[in-house]
Order: C-alpha cells, then structure tokens, then sequence
C-alpha cells in the first residue's frame, strides 16, 4: 500500500507542474495581450516571475500578528502572481483588497481567489481613499505591481504617500521596479527605503523597493 502511493506521488507532482506551466502560458498569452492593447497601462510584457513575489511577499509583515481587522492591499495584482505568493506567505486570502484596473484581470482573479475583494477600477484614483475602500480595517502593507514610472512625479509622489498615509507607521509600501532609480525619493515622503538585490531570473530583472515610515 505504501509502494503504490509512493508511486502516485511522482505523478500527481508532474500533473501539478504540467498545470501550472499551462496556467503560466495562459496567463502570458492574456498579460502580452493586454500589453498590446494599452501598453501605457502595463509595467511588462509578462507576468512578474514567482521569485520576484516571493520577494515581494517577504517585505509584508508576519501575518501571524494580524488580528481581525488586518488586511493587506494590492494595487495592480494583474494575473495574481503576487497574490498567490501573499496567501503562501500567510495573508488569509479574506484579508486581500485587490485594486485592479482591467476588467478581464479582474474576471480572473475573482476565478482564482474568490474570497479576495476585487475591485475594478484604477489604483491611482482609489489613492486618497484607501481608508474607505478596506471599510474601515487597518491595512498592514499595501504591495504594488503598478507602471510608476509610465505616470509623473507628482502622481506617483501622491500614490505612495497616500498608501503610507493609510497604513500604520513602520507598515511598508512594497513596489518592483526594472529603474536604476527610485521612483520617489524617500526625502519626500518622509519616509525611509530598503532595497532587495537584483532579481537577475526574472524577464527583465527587476527589485523591490520598501517605503516605510518610521515607527514611533
């Protein structure tokens, strides 16, 4: 009896893969077609890699401190790569608000993670009105996945202060970037950066970028 499901562990492991890799091909072929129709839009032509989320998720804090009222924001989740990799870090995916601007992502994510909140619409209007759109919870990271650097200074100063005005001082703001440079500079929002290392694997590299507030 052990033999046998020795066995079928091996090929329950290459279905797995083999459906993953076809959901990865899948996903690909929708982000490239997106891109295509509206690249000022999009941030890359395919989908952040999962070692680049997993590094993203890193940043968030322990969701074992969460309590109730935790909940963790995503701006841009596209295809849900990110998200995937939050719900492995530990965020219950109840506790996700998901800030996305296509419609068609947004049909897909409702699909992959229906006890997330999905909201269509876009990240940068919804800024200033963090707050309102978690009713009320307290927000432990806000994770973004957006094009900063397709919009102006001011834009992109106004987004990611108002996120780290939402969220509790010493909670992080986490973006990527493929920039050499910061896309704010932490003088101006009175914040504080950490960077991760290059994450050479993923198409094209990219890091993580943490805007945070000290604590008091």
């Amino acid at each position: 009896m052990r033999q046998s499901v020795a066995r079928q562990q091996p090929a329950r492991r290459r279905r797995e893969a083999l459906v993953e890799a076809r959901e990865r091909v899948f996903d690909e072929a929708r982000f490239f077609g997106r891109w295509l129709r509206s690249p000022l839009t999009m941030g890359a032509v395919t989908p952040s890699s999962r070692l680049l989320g997993r590094t993203m998720a890193g940043f968030v804090p322990d969701p074992a401190t969460f309590d109730d009222q935790s909940c963790v924001v995503e701006l841009g989740p596209g295809t849900g790569v990110v998200t995937q990799c939050l719900i492995e870090r530990g965020v219950p995916e109840s506790r996700l608000v998901c800030v996305e601007y296509s419609p068609d992502f947004c049909r897909l994510l409702s699909e992959r993670f229906p006890a997330a909140r999905i909201v269509e619409g876009d990240a940068y209007a919804h800024g200033e009105a963090l707050d309102a759109l978690v009713g009320g919870r307290r927000i432990e990271a806000v994770v973004s996945s957006l094009p900063l650097f397709t919009r102006p200074d001011t834009q992109r100063e106004a987004l990611i202060g108002a996120a780290l005005d939402a969220v509790p001082a010493g909670r992080p703001f986490v973006q990527f970037s493929y920039a050499l440079t910061l896309p704010v500079k932490p003088a101006r929002l009175a914040a504080e950066v950490r960077l991760s290392p290059w994450i050479k694997l993923n198409l094209p590299p990219a890091r993580v970028i943490v805007y945070e507030r000290p604590g008091a």
